[in-house]
């Protein structure tokens, strides 16, 4: 059952209660580079980004802001480190999020300005504690990046904004080792009622990067922790955004768009299955509806596996029998895909 946390708006996004778990990326074009970070922001968010972060290292990078809202209307977020001034002047440019740690820009009065700045403007606030980068004082109390270490990181770093009678805050508590990383969202979650910001940091490649990605997360998501999530990814952010949608499927969240279920054939399969699934998949890129549709190689387990989806199909000789939502249809001939792919778009 999904953990209900207090709702936070960002931008048109409310994140928390009820509400639907969010899919971000990041942005890794060179900050200068405005042109390249513009292409890549329409990329992601034709892939269904749904929140958009991108580094802002300068004060002359505060111009990304408003040449990436020009180009898509998602939720903007600012990755922001040691530099009060510049969390202030992505404030004053439009930003819709901030993400900074408080305790690493400076004396108590700098992040009394920030805080003062995005309480003016309703801009909500991430705190991102990373295993990597954690305070000296919490590295030598624990020896080592563990949850606790984690958890106290983020705690400090909530105090100093609730001091200021801040609370439009969302935590993120990453680590690169998949079991450190969801012991300490667990323990978080049980001490404070924030939003959480689900992920796997340095993942890795594409490989590897999705297989942590999908037990960290997903697992989290399958105990009903996380409001919105990022799959860290050493590839395109498109990747990271697809992933996470893939995710989300899988742990049972609804998704918008099909979900190709097929299975890993054997010695009695009579048809492409491997082939028919990916021109499926192909073919349907773009259907926004919600769609489970299944491609089985055999009458063993096919039939039992189609029905359980809206449409499916399952293989004989030379053909395959259509399934729609548990009833047989008719047999399917020649070219098997047009047809499904015909019947899909009738449902």
């Amino acid at each position: 059952m999904r953990q209900v946390k207090r709702e936070v708006k960002v931008g048109n996004l409310i994140l928390g209660g009820n509400y639907p778990v969010a899919v971000q990326t990041m942005l890794n074009a060179p900050a200068k580079d405005v042109q390249a970070n513009v292409e890549q922001a329409v990329r992601v968010a034709q892939a269904g980004c749904q929140i958009l972060r991108f580094s802002v290292p300068t004060m002359e990078d505060v111009r990304l802001i408003q040449a990436i809202k020009q180009a898509v209307n998602i939720p903007l977020v600012a990755d922001i480190h040691f530099d009060y001034r510049i969390a202030l002047e992505c404030v004053a440019a439009g930003i819709d999020k901030v993400r900074i740690n408080p305790g690493n820009i400076g004396s108590d009065d700098r992040v009394k300005q920030v805080v003062q700045a995005c309480k003016s403007k309703n801009i909500p606030i991430r705190i991102g504690v990373n295993a990597g980068s954690l305070e000296k004082e919490v590295l030598a109390k624990y020896g080592a990046p563990v949850p606790q270490a984690l958890v106290e990181s983020a705690l400090y770093h909530i105090r100093l904004l609730e001091k200021h009678d801040f609370n439009d805050i969302v935590v993120s508590i990453k680590s690169s080792n998949v079991r450190t990383m969801m012991d300490a969202y667990r323990l978080l979650n049980e001490q404070c009622d924030y939003p959480l910001h689900i992920g796997v940091t340095e993942a890795g490649t594409y490989r590897m990067g999705l297989i942590k990605s999908g037990m960290g997360i997903g697992g989290l998501l399958l105990e009903g922790i996380g409001d919105t999530l990022r799959v860290s990814l050493t590839d395109e952010p498109e990747k990271e955004v697809q992933a996470g949608f893939d995710i989300l499927r899988a742990a049972g969240h609804a998704v918008n768009g099909p979900e190709i279920i097929s299975c890993p054939t054997c010695g009695r399969t009579n048809i492409q299955v491997a082939e028919i699934a990916n021109e499926v998949e192909r073919r349907l890129k773009g259907y926004k509806k919600p769609v489970k549709v299944a491609v089985m190689g055999c009458v063993v387990n096919g039939p039992g596996e189609a029905r359980e989806a809206d449409i499916g199909i399952a293989g004989g000789k030379d053909e395959a029998l259509l399934f729609i939502r548990g009833e047989k249809i008719r047999m399917l001939r020649g070219d098997i895909v047009g047809q499904l792919v015909e019947e899909v778009y009738k449902l």
